[in-house]
């Protein structure tokens, strides 16, 4: 049965999780900016690699952005040839953005060695049990964000 906690250990939990948020968006704002990218363009190009090819008007709903954004993010990903243009062939009216996976890893891979390499050891500190439970939390408030974002989106 799930132990209830008391206001101040949730606060400190979400102390933890405030912690872990913002050293990830300052992790990846180095990584971006090491290897010549903005934050936000490489946050994009991981939902991209993600996802797979889509069309601009897709990354716009995707991402929040307006058309005229997304369309500068794909030209300067395209620039540095992370990604290409490619015209549907059912509709050559339609452009599908295709993430290039090999110069994406050739740039990134070197950058995210050492952090792969120290994650895999912090996976393996945790049992099977203790793993299944972060991605529970991991997994649920992913959730939750995705409906807080899909809310304020609509409004």
């Amino acid at each position: 049965m799930p132990k209830t906690l008391n206001d101040q250990q949730i606060q400190h939990f979400r102390a933890s999780s405030r912690r872990y948020s913002d050293a990830s968006i300052l992790m990846h704002e180095a990584i971006a900016r090491k290897a010549g990218l903005s934050g936000t363009d490489h946050k994009y190009l991981g939902l991209l690699l993600e996802k797979g090819p889509a069309t601009a008007g897709e990354l716009a709903q995707m991402t929040g952005l307006t058309t005229g954004a997304v369309t500068g993010l794909i030209d300067r990903l395209e620039k540095k040839k992370l990604v290409k243009r490619q015209f549907d062939k059912n509709d050559r009216r339609k452009v599908i953005i295709v993430p290039n996976v090999q110069n994406t890893k050739q740039l990134l891979g070197p950058i995210f060695a050492e952090l792969q390499a120290k994650t895999a050891a912090l996976i393996a500190s945790f049992s099977e049990s203790e793993i299944q439970t972060i991605e529970q939390y991991f997994l649920g408030a992913v959730s939750i964000m995705q409906e807080v974002t899909n809310q304020l989106n609509e409004k």
